[in-house]
């Protein structure tokens, strides 16, 4: 199958060489896991044997990196299996905010301190608005994640909020429903609060001592900018597992999968996207040197955390939120939500496709007569 490990192992050098994009210590991170992801480069594999058929097979490990196309989905199955005990028996909704074009440039340029008082920005507004007793009048619990990309893979930040059709009330003791079950909390008025806190936020950043002589910084935003709507939506998304397993691959994975990869020809990549408002299957074709430098624009810092808890959502109110479904549950009179099978996907014996079991750990090179299998 074509992968996007192919395009780099054939063309990085290439991309290294050009100036006219920087490449940081971050990216050079990324094209090193993604080109020696369960190869041999790796360095090391684990041993399985087949039950049915006995053979033995040593397949070299993942790289673990959140960019790399081929790894991440262990992760997801076990975020959604783990976040199973946590839904709240009730709607949830999906809040999306999109900063303006004219904030694309700070966001290349700084953007740890611009995702973060992006989430900050958006989280507060939401919290901010739900608490007004015109809405809800409590607190309500956020599960937000970045995604940097539009459909065709160009840079487009956002975020994805995903929350509880209600909040706790003040006093802790109360669930609060919205007035309405279809409509959470007026979308521009939550809007409006997000320019606010953006702009509040944005002015506080000493962007000279981030990184001094590049010429960008919060003056560099023209002032109608902040004239514009900024965009947010809210929409009601069903059930709480229905909208975790919609941003759950956003987590661990880059704008693009292998299978969407269509044709390289050592010149040109071709790949495939489904248009938003038409749900259609469209091409799009770069040079590779296009493509990489596309791809690495999805790379996030090192160590930055792409997806945030917040209000009863957040790890600290682990055993409120328990209380707080149990509550809802007994007051509905209903059973809690059932449970969805999430099993990782086993690795296949090549010769039967029966699930293999691994026999051995780390190890640095396959066994004497065990076969090394390349993904």
């Amino acid at each position: 199958m074509l992968e996007v490990a192919t395009i780099f192992r054939d063309c990085s050098e290439k991309l290294k060489s050009q100036h006219a994009w920087r490449l940081e210590p971050v990216h050079y991170r990324a094209i090193d896991d993604i080109t020696k992801c369960r190869t041999p480069e790796i360095g090391s594999g684990l041993v399985w044997a087949c039950p049915n058929c006995e053979e033995s097979y040593f397949v070299y490990r993942s790289c673990g990196n959140r960019n790399c196309p081929k790894c991440g989905g262990e992760k997801v199955t076990s975020w959604l299996k783990n976040r199973q005990d946590h839904i709240l028996p009730v709607n949830y909704y999906m809040a999306t905010f999109a900063l303006p074009e004219e904030f694309r440039p700070l966001c290349r340029r700084y953007p740890t301190e611009m995702y973060n008082l992006f989430f900050k920005a958006a989280s507060v507004s939401l919290k901010e608005v739900a608490l007004n007793p015109k809405f809800i009048g409590g607190n309500i619990g956020m599960i937000a994640t970045l995604q940097t990309w539009r459909r065709d893979g160009e840079f487009h930040p956002h975020l994805h909020i995903i929350i509880p059709g209600g909040a706790v009330s003040p006093n802790g003791k109360q669930w609060l429903y919205p007035r309405n079950r279809d409509y959470l909390m007026p979308a521009k008025a939550v809007g409006k609060m997000f320019r606010r806190k953006f702009r509040e936020e944005i002015e506080k950043i000493d962007f000279a001592s981030v990184d001094a002589g590049v010429g960008l910084d919060a003056t560099s935003v023209p002032a109608e900018v902040w004239k514009k709507n900024f965009v947010v939506d809210i929409k009601k998304v069903g059930n709480g597992m229905s909208s975790l397993k919609y941003i759950a691959p956003y987590m661990q994975r880059g704008f693009i999968n292998n299978g969407r990869l269509r044709k390289y020809d050592g010149h040109n990549v071709t790949f495939e996207y489904k248009e938003g408002k038409t749900q259609r299957i469209k091409y799009r074709t770069l040079s590779a040197l296009a493509f990489m430098i596309l791809y690495l624009k999805h790379v996030l810092p090192s160590g930055f955390q792409k997806t945030r808890y917040y209000g009863l959502e957040a790890a600290v109110h682990k055993q409120k939120r328990k209380g707080i479904r149990l509550l809802i549950m007994l007051s509905r009179q209903q059973e809690p939500p059932e449970k969805e099978d999430f099993t990782v996907k086993p690795v296949l014996c090549p010769k039967c496709k029966t699930p293999m079991q691994m026999v051995m750990g780390y190890c640095i090179r396959p066994p004497p007569g065990v076969r090394a299998l390349y993904a």
